[in-house]
């Protein structure tokens, strides 16, 4: 009995250090828009038809970062998040511009990427990238100092 007790404090205690090495990422409320409209007559009638509104993009966000940052934990609160990622996507641009606006902040609040790219996916990507770069060197100099 006592062999299985202390076998799940150290399992416990794995899966905490485990958890402790991976970034808390929180990850801001898209408030992403689309706009549409259109119109069209003859010398008889004339019609227009515009439709519209919010498009919040947040859960789809949240599950690309799951996919493409494994490394990294998605919070919902922003208090206990290392870093925090605002991404807004904008509908209706043409396939070649740039409708993804991501920033990164770090837990100090300091922007340490600012950038506009094509896909989701890629924004992602470029974020994880960064921030990653960015929580090697914390935890390093952590370590120094500790020394």
């Amino acid at each position: 009995m006592r062999l299985l007790w202390l076998g799940c404090i150290v399992m416990t205690t794995a899966t905490l250090v485990v958890a402790a090495d991976k970034p808390r990422v929180f990850i801001t409320d898209s408030k992403s828009w689309e706009l549409s409209g259109g119109g069209g007559g003859t010398a008889d009638a004339f019609g227009t038809a515009a439709s519209g509104g919010a498009r919040p993009q947040t859960a789809e966000i949240i599950k690309t970062f799951g996919e493409r940052c494994p490394n990294a934990i998605v919070n919902n609160k922003q208090e206990k998040a290392d870093y925090v990622i605002l991404l807004d996507h904008e509908g209706g641009k043409s396939p070649f511009s740039r409708d993804n606006k991501i920033v990164v902040f770090n837990k100090d609040g300091d922007s340490i990427m600012s950038a506009s790219m094509r896909s989701l996916g890629n924004a992602v990507q470029g974020a994880c990238s960064v921030m990653f770069k960015d929580w090697t060197a914390r935890e390093t100099n952590a370590a120094a100092k500790a020394e």
